[in-house]
């Protein structure tokens, strides 16, 4: 057991009260001891976890997990599980005392700094999409307002166009009556 996969041991982290967890029957596996037996020198040495370490489900939360992996052990498990965070892992390990134990916990410890690094590159990514949506809103509104200038400017040139348009008929309409006159002057 020296060399877990991530992966492996990803699978056996969840997300409860907005915490990344193991439960304890997993970890037992993990250790190569059954769930009574680390739950035992878990309870011989609580003073060693507290509530940001350890906790048990309520049964609501069983529920939910035993909803969402409707085909595992969840189905099967009578007893409320205990969840362990990252730090109540590490304490398993000096509870347990076991070469396994040790082996283990280095594997688990990487694989919750793996999810931290995850978590941080994802919050990274996801402030970089919000800066991106507003410079995208700052843009659009610049857009609409460009567009408005440019339609005023086009109404504006359009009327001087018409009214230059008027003023040469009237122009070209006095010099054609002026040339008129003048001809029928000389005739």
């Amino acid at each position: 057991m020296e060399n877990l996969p991530t992966n492996f041991i990803e699978n056996k982290i969840y997300e409860i009260r907005g915490l990344k967890v193991m439960l304890d029957s997993d970890l037992a596996s993990l250790y190569e001891v059954e769930t009574k037996v680390l739950n035992q020198a878990v309870k011989r040495n609580i003073d060693r976890f507290p509530y940001d370490f350890m906790f048990q489900l309520t049964k609501e939360e069983l529920e939910v997990l035993r909803s969402q992996f409707v085909t595992t052990k969840f189905s099967k498990t009578r007893a409320i599980p205990y969840a362990f965070t990252e730090q109540g892992v590490y304490m398993l390990a000096t509870v347990l005392k076991s070469k396994v134990a040790t082996d283990v916990t280095i594997n688990i410890m990487r694989t919750f700094t793996k999810l931290r690094e995850f978590a941080l590159t994802y919050k990274d990514i996801v402030i970089e999409l919000k800066n991106l949506k507003e410079d995208l809103k700052l843009n659009k509104n610049q857009t609409i307002e460009n567009t408005k200038h440019i339609k005023t400017a086009f109404e504006l040139l359009t009327q001087i166009l018409e009214d230059t348009k008027k003023t040469d008929d009237k122009v070209m309409g006095l010099g054609l009556k002026k040339r008129i006159r003048y001809n029928k002057k000389l005739e």
